[in-house]
């Protein structure tokens, strides 16, 4: 039985392995046609905040010794134009720019892959972990657990809005390698690893900066788990029915029945978000030092997200909105708008503080409905997080309903801005109609996934005072 356990394994693991390095193939493939399919000036895929045409603009500018956000087209980090803008200009053993700039994203893509295999790989040892420590072992085979990370993974980067990310000459890629990264160093303990991510994505899109609370969340209570609560009656029900035959039991149940907060932990994750914000402030500070300071760059890239200043269409709502309010009502209907994010945040961490990766996954996928400047990027990445807890998640309904939703989005989205912007034989409703659906699904995912996870708890619960 071990030799079998073993063989599937190592097969599990080559069948991964190839269809990762065919998904780097077929991206390298794509991105030789990247230029005939034209993703780049897609509004789905990039966003005056992601265009990479866009920070060539800006390298251009700051070339010319002039600030890079004064042609009012670059709203990014200075420092991605630093790195990424000699890219765009430049040709490296014959290779165009674009081909180069895909090829960084490839690279990102397949980073992000990796370690939301490995977050995965955790949630399914903890999973497996919990359910020993609750005394359920016995109505739970591990085997047939479904390895998740690797299917959340392979989801990732096959995920056709992944793909079109990748070639589609844009940072999506990157934003999402930081917001893993963060994620995965909260999960493996790897605190300055988690602060480094959680700073440089937040700095890149300012909406990851809400992953705060489950981020402290893992580090400070660890990886997702049913409620304490459960391990501490489960752990008084050992102690008067299993004294000396489950010894080994009520050991795993006393670590995990632990209730107390690690405070050092996030002690030193906020220390090292300090060393890593101040650290990224000053390399801005001396990139920006002749073209207005850091204040320029506040108001050039945060204070353009905030304001919602361009209102070219995309996937999400917000740009029809503030095109049709009232001048009078449109700092009021700012506030509303960006808080109403915030709204959402502390409810969810209350009632799910015990699954901060799936609480990670919520709150990403409520930002991409609720930026001001959304791409299919950003779903890309809470749809691969959303397969880590297919385990928890196996009474979710509507799920063909979902699916066929968002394919049906995917395809009505260019048809009817062609109709729109190409054709003339269409209106701006047309295109506002796919982004109604698009947040509408999106909606229905986010509130049918917490109310399968809430339902798990609960059967969880039910299974525990049974035993």
């Amino acid at each position: 039985m071990e030799d079998r356990s073993t063989t599937g394994s190592w097969r599990n693991k080559l069948g991964f392995w190839k269809w990762a390095i065919a998904s780097v193939l077929f991206r390298l493939i794509l991105t030789y046609f990247s230029k005939n399919l034209n993703l780049s000036s897609r509004p789905e895929v990039s966003t005056p905040l992601t265009s990479l045409r866009r920070l060539a603009e800006g390298y251009w500018l700051k070339q010319l010794s002039m600030s890079p956000y004064s042609g009012s087209m670059y709203h990014g980090s200075p420092l991605l134009l630093s790195i990424l803008g000699p890219l765009t200009v430049k040709k490296i053993g014959g290779l165009s720019s674009e081909l180069l700039c895909s090829l960084v994203s490839v690279v990102a893509d397949f980073i992000s892959a990796i370690l939301i295999r490995a977050t995965g790989t955790s949630l399914v040892r903890s999973h497996l972990h919990n359910w020993k420590a609750l005394g359920l072992d016995k109505l739970f085979k591990g085997d047939e657990a479904v390895p998740s990370g690797d299917v959340a993974a392979l989801v990732y980067l096959w995920n056709p809005f992944t793909i079109v990310s990748c070639i589609g000459f844009n940072t999506s890629a990157i934003e999402n390698m930081f917001v893993v990264m963060s994620l995965y160093g909260a999960s493996a303990g790897l605190v300055p690893l988690a602060a480094f991510g959680w700073v440089v994505s937040s700095h890149l899109s300012l909406y990851p900066i809400v992953l705060v609370i489950p981020v402290v969340f893992l580090l400070g209570y660890g990886l997702d788990a049913p409620p304490r609560k459960l391990f501490a009656q489960s752990n008084l029900k050992g102690g008067e029915k299993r004294s000396a035959d489950h010894a080994e039991l009520k050991s795993l149940n006393d670590k995990f029945s632990k209730t107390n907060f690690s405070w050092w932990r996030v002690v030193i994750f906020f220390f090292w978000a300090f060393v890593w914000t101040s650290y990224v402030l000053i390399m801005c500070a001396i990139s920006m030092k002749e073209y207005g300071g850091l204040g320029e760059m506040f108001k050039r890239t945060y204070g353009f997200i905030l304001a919602i200043e361009d209102l070219s269409p995309n996937i999400g709502v917000l740009w029809y909105f503030f095109a049709e309010v009232f001048d009078f009502f449109r700092n009021f209907f700012l506030i509303v708008f960006h808080v109403n994010i915030l709204f959402m945040i502390l409810p969810l961490a209350i009632r799910l503080n015990h699954r901060p990766c799936f609480l990670a996954f919520l709150y990403l996928a409520v930002s991409s409905m609720l930026k001001s400047y959304p791409s299919v990027g950003d779903s890309a990445l809470y749809l691969s997080l959303l397969v880590l807890f297919v385990n928890e998640l196996e009474e979710m309904q509507f799920t063909f309903f979902l699916f066929c939703g968002y394919v049906g989005i995917s395809l009505l989205s260019p048809v009817m801005h062609n109709l729109w912007i190409w054709r003339g034989t269409g209106n701006a409703n047309f295109y506002f109609a796919t982004a109604i659906g698009y947040a509408c699904f999106q909606i229905i995912l986010v509130v049918e996934s917490v109310s399968a996870m809430l339902n798990h708890d609960r059967k969880i619960r039910k299974l525990c005072n049974k035993v």
